[in-house]
């Protein structure tokens, strides 16, 4: 498989040390038009790498935000299809920034493993993240992205201990996903203190990136994971943007980003910005 994209994205910013800084957003939400505005807009507000949530009418590890977001963009009319295609309108004007679908098996096996991963690498997908696909029942769908040439990315926890860690990093490329919570996503916060040395082990295990997300919504938060993840996730936050944009008869778009933009800022200035005396960075450094 080639994981150039994401290769050469990480490598980047390792020479700049810094995290990098990766929002996602949901497909379809809150219409078609206007997610693809979003989209294009992410790396000019400083999205380092993207995640793009599949519409799904059962996201078991979203919390409440996410799961509204979903429903919008379902009755928007999205389909697995119609996020690849969105990916490709995308790709027309980047060829650069990275783009992870993040999502659930049910659609993806119903669409077809091999022509999932053909499509998606045809419309530029980079990886993908299937959160109810353990790795012992990834074989089928592994096969089917190695052939297309897209990352299988697998998922870390709190919970996973070191014979587990060899088994998620087994087949992973690109990056890690550490999800810093043992629960749903937007609900907790992450805490870096506890973040930093669940990173280096994942980091040790995998001899990949780790990116850390679930429990980030503030750039005070964003921060302080910047200085011990090699990326930050993002993505309650900003389709809690889309939800009060509709409620308040505004424009989403221009929401969605400045609120990505404030966050992105506080990742990439994080570690130059450090306390460079404290105990904290002594600590997790």
């Amino acid at each position: 498989m080639t994981t150039a994209r994401i290769d050469a994205r990480f490598a980047r910013l390792k020479a700049e040390n810094r995290a990098g800084f990766v929002p996602y957003v949901m497909t379809g939400d809150p219409s078609r038009d206007e997610a693809l505005e979003i989209l294009k807009g992410l790396p000019a507000a400083g999205a380092d790498l993207i995640e793009l949530g599949l519409a799904f009418s059962d996201p078991m590890a979203e919390g409440p935000p996410i799961q509204r977001a979903a429903l919008r963009g379902l009755k928007a009319g999205m389909t697995l299809r119609g996020t690849l295609d969105l990916v490709a309108d995308f790709r027309k004007g980047d060829q650069d920034t990275p783009l992870i679908l993040m999502g659930y098996l049910n659609p993806v096996e119903s669409y077809g493993y091999e022509v999932f991963a053909r499509d998606a690498a045809e419309a530029g997908v980079d990886g993908i993240i299937v959160v109810d696909c353990p790795p012992e029942e990834a074989g089928p769908l592994s096969a089917a992205l190695d052939a297309a040439e897209v990352s299988l990315i697998r998922l870390a926890t709190p919970t996973s201990d070191d014979e587990r860690l060899k088994v998620i990093a087994e087949g992973t490329s690109g990056f890690v996903y550490y999800v810093s919570v043992a629960g749903v996503t937007g609900v907790k916060e992450a805490v870096a203190a506890e973040v930093a040395p669940a990173v280096e082990r994942v980091r040790r295990a995998s001899g990949l990136p780790v990116a850390v997300g679930f429990g980030v919504r503030t750039p005070e938060r964003a921060a302080e994971i910047a200085r011990v993840a090699d990326a930050v996730v993002a993505g309650s936050v900003f389709v809690n943007e889309v939800a009060a944009a509709l409620e308040a008869n505004e424009p989403a778009v221009p929401r969605v980003l400045a609120k990505v933009k404030a966050l992105a800022d506080a990742v990439k200035t994080a570690r130059a910005n450090a306390p460079q005396n404290s105990a904290f960075l002594a600590e997790t450094v």
